[in-house]
């Protein structure tokens, strides 16, 4: 709780300070919804929370450089855990809350439309398995602390002040803390667990 408040005291600090800088930027508030390759359960099927701060910068006519600070909501979601008659208690829910920053570049493909592209660095501020009977005790954090990925999205501006924002993003290092306990990081029986997550968000202009 006490990263999260100090996330947001920082937000309200960087948004203070765009209009004193050569940057443009604003708000970000929208939803993601998510699911993690390699825990035997598929679908985007997670919905969570996303909600923070950017700023951008134009390059030239066509490009221009935006970096985020966001707190989103990740992991992935047993669509048969309440299921009364297929109850799965082994294929447990995941939870997973982290600060990226996503770091874009955007390619401007008509007056209200770009393409965006890039990578986020992600950390962890809380992770955990969940089945029926609640929270899974762990001796250690079942995941590691950081997660980097790669973004690809569609940015369409609504009006002067809001956008519409939808993004893929991936994660390129396996982010369960068993997946590092082998020799090495990738084997035949066990490629590790990532983060795949699908956004739609508001941006609103300063």
């Amino acid at each position: 709780m006490k990263k999260k408040f100090a996330l947001f005291i920082f937000c309200g600090f960087l948004i203070s300070n765009i209009q004193a800088q050569n940057f443009g930027g604003g708000i970000i508030l929208g939803l993601s919804t998510s699911q993690v390759g390699g825990d035997d359960l598929g679908g985007f099927n997670k919905a969570g929370l996303l909600a923070g701060v950017f700023a951008n910068k134009s390059i030239s006519p066509l490009l221009s450089f935006q970096m985020e600070m966001t707190f989103i909501q990740k992991g992935s979601n047993n669509p048969k855990m309440n299921d009364v008659e297929h109850k799965d208690y082994d294929w447990a829910d995941i939870f997973l809350s982290y600060i990226e920053v996503p770091l874009l570049l955007q390619y401007k493909q008509s007056e209200t439309l770009k393409i965006e592209g890039g990578l986020l660095s992600g950390y962890l501020i809380d992770g955990y398995y969940t089945n029926l009977s609640g929270k899974i005790p762990n001796e250690k954090n079942p995941f590691i602390s950081y997660d980097i990925g790669l973004c690809l999205g569609l940015d369409y501006k609504y009006s002067d002040n809001i956008s519409l924002n939808t993004r893929i993003c991936n994660s390129v290092l396996p982010i369960g803390s068993e997946d590092y306990s082998h020799t090495t990081t990738y084997n035949s029986n066990r490629k590790g667990k990532y983060n795949s997550v699908l956004s739609f968000a508001l941006h609103f202009n300063l």
